[in-house]
């Protein structure tokens, strides 16, 4: 799996510790190893400007998600892998590129410190919730709500104990 980190924001991330919740993210939700992310860390104008450009809404944003290929989720545990016409097993020829996630520091540290758990615990959980928009989770309606931000915590619960 490859996870790719392009710090632009001026501020020093432990960009390690974003690779590793994404990759944890990734695996839990049955990614298939070939998976390709960018995360892309930005500063409080270059994520003005990319809010107002795609999502038409004023000021910065913590996170934003840009999702590139149609995924496939299945094969990370060699689950639900498909059948080709000679009934063999279908090699996968290229990796899925997911997408972007786009993470602005600043925005994290304010809203770490209004949660009261820190700009890395932040930045911890802007990822993962960036990244289950990635594999299609959205929480415009109620309900989407609730099953998404259930697993972005189930997920962050689950990373935090491993780190222990």
């Amino acid at each position: 799996m490859s996870i790719e980190v392009a710090n632009e924001s001026g501020i020093d991330v432990d960009e390690p510790a974003l690779v590793r919740v994404a990759r944890h993210v990734l695996d839990r939700m049955g990614v298939s190893p070939l998976a390709e992310l960018s995360l892309l860390l930005v500063d409080v104008e270059q994520m003005e400007r990319l809010h107002v450009r795609w999502m038409d809404e004023p000021g910065p944003t913590d996170v934003l998600a840009f999702p590139m290929d149609e995924l496939d989720l299945r094969g990370s545990r060699g689950v639900g892998h498909g059948r080709g016409a000679g009934g063999g097993e279908q090699e996968d020829t290229a990796p899925a590129v997911l997408g972007d996630v786009v993470l602005c520091p600043e925005v994290a540290e304010r809203q770490g410190l209004e949660a009261g758990h820190g700009t890395e615990a932040e930045l911890h959980l802007l990822c993962t919730h960036g990244v289950l928009h990635l594999l299609g989770y959205d929480h415009g309606e109620d309900e989407e709500r609730t099953q998404m931000f259930g697993l972005q915590a189930e997920l962050l619960s689950s990373w935090r104990a491993e780190q222990d």
